[in-house]
């Protein structure tokens, strides 16, 4: 009551000895820093607000308009205005309704960030709502450890209700039909939820109310002196103690979906979460963007054929309980028929609880690579283009590798047996020319390494699925040859794909000398091994016949004394 009637009277007695017109003020404390958690505030030489405690707000009363005044910022208990903490001029204009947030941090240490104590106005608040039946929030970003943040409802599915708040901002009002809200603080991308609020509008009667809610205290107490936590607090326009708002369990997860399941009897299926139909007639390569999924309660996601209309009697189902505030991706894989495959693994949905959707690093490119092909054995990446060197090591079906941050640039990969000794295939990951700069991708082997004992399903390849969904990128098969010894000379293999029962080798040999063919699978087993004989220096060429060859990918070799030529061929009939 002290303070009320203190500051009733400093700007009665201010206003009536200028005569001037007023404006609505009302003054928030919102500084976490310690030094300031009691303050005096002056206006003028005038006490306006005695031992003005954080998260305290004074009510909405007139003010002076139309004239300069000082504001200024002193210790509880101060007498004058001399060495003061902070001080700031205004020029209210008249008819107009402001709210002044004190926020910052004034200690010369102990606070990081250190952001400066100041005054953030706004000259368009609200006492009342403009319809009566809603009320109207606005929202200040006060923690100054805390990023530029989005903030989503998902109790009534308002959704994204502010965008890219950054520290110091006012968000506008929003018109809010009078409820009980679930208010999610997220990073500014949208991703990654700091914490989850109810918002009981209804509950509390706020029924026709205006007020600010404002972002309060450190996000990282430890490295700011252990001053108060972050939390979300309200202030109302009759002022007093600012009101918590409860925290909650984070009741989100974020799911990605991944189809990669190369049986076509499962080329496009359904989705469904417990009752409802999540995604419809997804198809193989293809992916979901990251979406919201219930977190803390068991679910059931059923695979279904295209075009159902229940879940009931699925291909298969799998049961989840997702942790709050957590990112998953969840690949769809394996063979779903009774026969036509081999080998043939269970379908199964392989889960990943640390996805990304997006790099941790702007600089960087961050990806997961998956080992998603049923035929292939275990598997070496190896990175040939900046030299890089072995970047995935022994990768098994259905293994992930962890996620690698690249420095975004373009890459060549080299996919090996797993001794390493047999590059299988090279691909091109131009991750710089595709502009992934700071996104996060999952990077998929897929496809059959022998489609002839497949039902000549889809042939292997590299694959990579970005955040945003949609269909698989394919990386491009690298051209040029692998160099695999120091002085190797180019072969060429025509055609490549092999279609017919022949395929032309030509290759160049810096001396005369005996000359040997071998034609590997990929799990390095010698299936051609041929004496070519005594070749002259310089360009030749030879046919073979590979029609005792299924199917596949396979490695060409032409090896002459210290000499070794090498090249991939696919056989694809």
């Amino acid at each position: 009551m002290k303070r009320i009637m203190l500051l009733s009277t400093a700007l009665f007695l201010l206003t009536a000895t200028n005569l001037l017109a007023t404006a609505r003020l009302q003054v928030i404390h919102n500084a976490a820093d310690l030094a300031a958690s009691t303050v005096d505030v002056w206006l003028d030489n005038t006490l306006l607000l005695d031992n003005f405690n954080f998260r305290t707000a004074s009510p909405y009363i007139d003010a002076p308009s139309g004239v300069a005044f000082k504001v200024s910022i002193q210790p509880a208990n101060s007498t004058d205005t001399v060495n003061a903490l902070f001080t700031k001029t205004f020029t209210l204009t008249s008819g107009k309704t402001y709210v002044v947030v004190a926020n910052g941090i004034v200690s010369p240490a102990g606070y990081t960030p250190a952001t400066p104590f100041d005054l953030y106005a706004y000259d368009m608040g609200e006492e009342v709502a403009g319809v009566s039946t809603n009320t109207d929030v606005m929202v200040f970003h006060g923690a100054t450890d805390a990023p530029v943040v989005d903030i989503k409802e998902v109790g009534a599915g308002a959704g994204t209700i502010i965008d890219d708040l950054a520290y110091g901002s006012f968000s506008g009002y929003l018109a809010l039909p009078t409820a009980d809200y679930s208010l999610q603080v997220r990073d500014a991308h949208g991703i990654t939820t700091v914490a989850q609020y109810d918002a009981p509008l209804a509950t509390l009667g706020l029924n026709g109310a205006a007020l600010v809610a404002l972002a309060s205290g450190f996000l990282n107490p430890v490295a700011n002196s252990n001053g108060p936590a972050f939390g979300i607090f309200v202030a109302l326009p009759a002022g007093g103690a600012l009101i918590a708002l409860p925290a909650t369990a984070i009741s989100t997860a974020r799911v990605q979906v991944i189809h990669n399941a190369a049986d076509a009897a499962a080329s496009t299926v359904d989705v469904w979460l417990n009752s409802t139909k999540l995604i419809d007639n997804f198809q193989f390569r293809t992916a979901t963007p990251f979406v919201d999924a219930p977190a803390g309660e068991s679910i059931t996601i059923s695979i279904k054929d295209q075009n159902s209309t229940s879940p009931a009697n699925p291909i298969a189902s799998f049961n989840y309980t997702l942790t709050g505030g957590s990112s998953y991706l969840l690949i769809a894989n394996g063979i779903v028929s009774a026969s036509g495959y081999n080998p043939a693994p269970a379908f199964n949905l392989d889960v990943f609880a640390t996805a990304r959707e997006r790099a941790l690093s702007t600089a960087n490119t961050d990806v997961l690579v998956y080992h998603g092909s049923t035929d292939a054995p275990t598997v070496d990446v190896v990175e040939t283009g900046v030299g890089a060197g072995t970047i995935v090591n022994n990768l098994s079906y259905t293994q992930f590798a962890g996620y690698l941050e690249l420095p975004t640039a373009d890459y060549k990969l080299e996919v090996r047996n797993e001794t390493g000794d047999v590059t299988v295939a090279t691909y091109d990951a131009p991750l710089a020319a595709l502009g992934l700069q700071e996104q996060a991708l999952t990077v998929l082997a897929s496809g059959f390494l022998n489609p002839a004992n497949n039902s000549d399903g889809a042939a292997f390849g590299l694959f990579a699925a970005l955040s945003t969904g949609g269909p698989l990128v394919g990386l491009p098969v690298a051209t040029g040859t692998d160099d695999i010894a120091n002085n190797i000379s180019n072969i060429g293999l025509f055609p490549n794909p092999v279609s017919g029962g022949t395929v032309t080798i030509q290759y160049n040999l810096s001396g005369q000398g005996n000359v040997r063919l071998e034609v590997l699978n990929i799990l390095g087993n010698k299936m051609i091994v041929q004496d070519l004989g005594n070749k002259t220096a310089g360009s030749n060429s030879e046919t073979i016949n590979v029609n005792q060859l299924p199917q596949g990918f396979y490695i060409s070799r032409i090896i002459s004394g210290n000499e070794e030529q090498v090249a991939r061929m696919i056989i694809n009939r």
